[in-house]
Formats: C-alpha cells, sequence, structure tokens
C-alpha cells in the first residue's frame, strides 16, 4: 500500500475502511474508549526474533501483557524482518488482534516489509523500536532519526565507539527521541534506581570501586573459514542480514550476535549501572588498565571499576554491579539488593538529597517523551557512554597493554594504534 506524504493515519484508516474487501471494526477508528487515531503513536517495529518479537506481542522484558500491540496510545502501522516467515506471521497477528479487538470485520492496515527503508519511508510511523542484530543498531538508528523517527534501539546500541558517538550526534541533530533498552533504570522494582541513589548520596561513604561482573567486548568478523557455505534458505535475505557488517557466508543460523564477541550481549546492563551509580552518565573513565586477565577503569574522581566479579559476592550476576566504599559496600541485580551492614537500606534519600530519573516502565517513558519531546530515562549519551565503557575495555583486552582516555575528545591519549580500533569500516554501500 502507497501512502502519501499528506495522508493522516485518520485519514488512512478511513480510506482503508472505505475500500473493498476491507473492513476496519468501529474501535480502530476510536470508538469503544480507544484514543483516536491522531492521539495514537504510529509504530513500525525492525526485527521480529524473541526480542523484538517480545516487545511487540508480549514477553518477560516488556512488563505489558500483550506487549505494545495490547496498548490503547500505540497503533502498531508496520513490522520488518529479513525473514519473510517471521514478517508475515506477524503481520497477521497484529492484523487480527486489531479486527478481533473492533468485535469483528477485517483488518489490514499493518504492513510487512523485507528491507527496513521502506518502513522508515513511512510517514505516519512515528517512532521504530529496533532489535535486530546487534551489527546494525547503531546504523539503523542513524537512518530512522534521519527519516524523522523516534527510536527505541535494543543494547548494545553499538559495537565500535565511533558509530556510538555518530548515533548521539544523529539523535541530537535531527531532534529525535532516543531510548536504549537497558529497563533496569525503570523495572524490577526501582531496586537499581535505590541503589544508585544510596551510593550517589553517600552512604557508602567515599566510593572507592566498583565490580562491573563482566569484562569488555567488541566487533568481531564472524565465522572463521570453514564455518559458513551452506545454501541460504528460500524466504532468507542473508545479504541484508550481514549489511554494513564484512561479507559472511551463510553459516546455518542468523545469529544476532555474530559479529560481536565477549560481554557484548549482556555488558551494557551491567556498565549503565555502574555508570548511574558513579554519576558518570556523560563521562568516562581517564585511564584502562589491564589486571589479571579483566579491564580495569580509573575515573578521574579516583573511583576504580573493574570488570570482574566481587571476590565471593553472589549478587550481581543480573545486569548489577557492586559498590564499594569506606563505609559498606552494596550489591544490586535484578533479584537482589543487599548492603553491608544492612543500615545502609534503612537511610532513603531523604527531601534535600539527590533523587534520581524515575522511571517505573520503560516502554511507557518511551512513549511518554515521544508526545512531550523530554529526554528518556536512557537517552542516547547515557546509553553510548555506557556501552563505551564495554568497548574500551575490549580494547584493552585485545591490546593487552594500559591505555590513557580522554572521555571528552573520546580518544585515547598518544596511542595511534588504539585509536584504529574506535571504528570499523562498514560494508559498501552502507555508511553513516
Amino acid at each position: 500500500m502507497s501512502i502519501g506524504k499528506g495522508l493522516t493515519r485518520r485519514g488512512l484508516l478511513k480510506a482503508a475502511a472505505a475500500a473493498a474487501p476491507y473492513v476496519i471494526a468501529s474501535a480502530a477508528l476510536g470508538a469503544e474508549g480507544r484514543l483516536p487515531p491522531s492521539e495514537r503513536i504510529g509504530m513500525g517495529f525492525i526485527g521480529l526474533g524473541t526480542q523484538g518479537g517480545g516487545h511487540l506481542v508480549g514477553g518477560a522484558w516488556t512488563y505489558l501483557t500483550g506487549g505494545y500491540l495490547a496498548r490503547d496510545d500505540v497503533q502498531v502501522l508496520a513490522v520488518c524482518d529479513i525473514v519473510r516467515s517471521k514478517r508475515e506471521s506477524f503481520k497477521q497477528r497484529v492484523n487480527a488482534y486489531y479486527a478481533e479487538k473492533g468485535g469483528g470485520g477485517t483488518y489490514a492496515a499493518c504492513e510487512a516489509y523485507n528491507d527496513f527503508r521502506d518502513l522508515l519511508a513511512r510517514p505516519d510511523v512515528d517512532a521504530v523500536l529496533i532489535a535486530t542484530p546487534v551489527h546494525w543498531h547503531a546504523l539503523m538508528s542513524v537512518m530512522a532519526a534521519q527519516a524523522g523517527k523516534d527510536v527505541y534501539c535494543e543494547k548494545p546500541v553499538s559495537l565500535t565507539i565511533r558509530e556510538g558517538r555518530e548515533m548521539v550526534n544523529a539523535v541530537r541533530r535531527c531532534g529525535r527521541v532516543f531510548q536504549a533498552g537497558t529497563q533496569q533504570r525503570s523495572c524490577y522494582g526501582g531496586k537499581f534506581r535505590r541503589a544508585c541513589e544510596l551510593v550517589r548520596n553517600g552512604r557508602l561513604g567515599k566510593l572507592k570501586s566498583v565490580y562491573a561482573m563482566l569484562g569488555g567486548g567488541g566487533f568481531s568478523h564472524g565465522p572463521g573459514p570453514g564455518a559458513a557455505g551452506q545454501p541460504v534458505p528460500d524466504g532468507l535475505d542473508w545479504d541484508l542480514f550481514i549489511g554494513p557488517a564484512p561479507w559472511t557466508p551463510y553459516a546455518g543460523n542468523t545469529n544476532a550476535h555474530m559479529f560481536g564477541w565477549g560481554s557484548i550481549n549482556w555488558g551494557q546492563h551491567h556498565y549503565d549501572i555502574v555508570q548511574w551509580g558513579i554519576g558518570a552518565d556523560d563521562t568516562g573513565p581517564v585511564e584502562i588498565g589491564w589486571e589479571d586477565g579483566k579491564p580495569a577503569y580509573r575515573y578521574a574522581n579516583g573511583v576504580v571499576v573493574y570488570g570482574c566479579p566481587y571476590p565471593g559476592e553472589k549478587v550481581g550476576g543480573q545486569g548489577g554491579a557492586i559498590f564499594v566504599g569506606t563505609d559498606g559496600r552494596l550489591a544490586v541485580d535484578r533479584d537482589w539488593l543487599v548492603s553491608y551492614p544492612p543500615t545502609i537500606l534503612w537511610q532513603p534519600p531523604g527531601p534535600n538529597e539527590l533523587h534520581l530519573y524515575k522511571s517505573i516502565d520503560h516502554s511507557s517513558n518511551f512513549l511518554e517523551c515521544v508526545r512531550s519531546g523530554r529526554r528518556t530515562i536512557s537517552d542516547a549519551e547515557t546509553a553510548h557512554r555506557a556501552m563505551s565503557i564495554l568497548l574500551l575495555g575490549g580494547i584493552a583486552e585485545t591490546l593487552k597493554r594500559p591505555l590513557k582516555w580522554d572521555p571528552a575528545a573520546e580518544r585515547f591519549v598518544n596511542d595511534a594504534e588504539a585509536d584504529r580500533m574506535l571504528s570499523v569500516a562498514l560494508r559498501p554501500p552502507w555508511r553513516m
């Protein structure tokens, strides 16, 4: 279905309702208590695997039965995946859901796309959710911002520091709203926010060190020789799957983390909480050491972050961190918040102390900010800086030596060899 630039969502739905053989149920036009289309956020979903599909129709990380599809303030207009069966299946599921919710008839306003650029070209799509293989995240976020879309992007938000900065710049330049999928700032009963507030309000005394549980990670070149060469299945666009990454023959799977190594999957969750607790959302370390096979990051205020678990501590493995100060220790993850001594947890911030950005639902925070234009709880700069720590650790691990880092310029200090690892060339014709 082609959509003219002057056609609003309300006009689109009314036109579709009048055009045989499609019939749009009254709920789609704003009846039965639903917001009218002009007040709903038109969304497109790019990447429909476990993560993206869960966001769309409901999953453990959405914290809302039925996902975005079940929200009355959202209209799902487009789905996109390089696997034909996935995109067609979700298209049918979306249309069937809206038809049933409307009390009958046929709903056919959600379209399926193989190429995400076709989805981004739709003027009625206000926002996109990107849950593709990780090597696509930064570039798709840039292109979505340039197309005038607000962006919710799953982690990791980038595979190199330079592409992460390009993502931030594009979001700012285009005036778009961005939310990273680091939902721990919003969810899990507020444990992570409470932990970071206690640390930043001095309940541990002077903060000395933080244990991030996981080491570094970074970009890799995918499967090595001999691992590939199988026929590409019908209905899979393998060239578009590879996209900007180095060409790699099909090896029998569409591994979302094929072009990443180390702690690339979980690491951003951990370092996001580390940065929040330190108060470093807009900066980073000044030195990266290499100790006992793990990175150690020293910040300008003297705090040292270790890319490993705290000896003997069991809490922190599920996206968490351990904060150590002169007066105590605090460990947090998705299941637990514990302190040593226990009395640290008995001292919530007072009215005149620091209170961090409060969000109780990550998806709702994103949608509220799409409407208002205000900053999300996991905005582009915050997400980029957290991801940068993980990537800096990966560079230190690769070079096996200490590094000095300028967090303002985002360059290594007098180290051309390390600077070359801040970016990778994109496969033509893709470019930032």
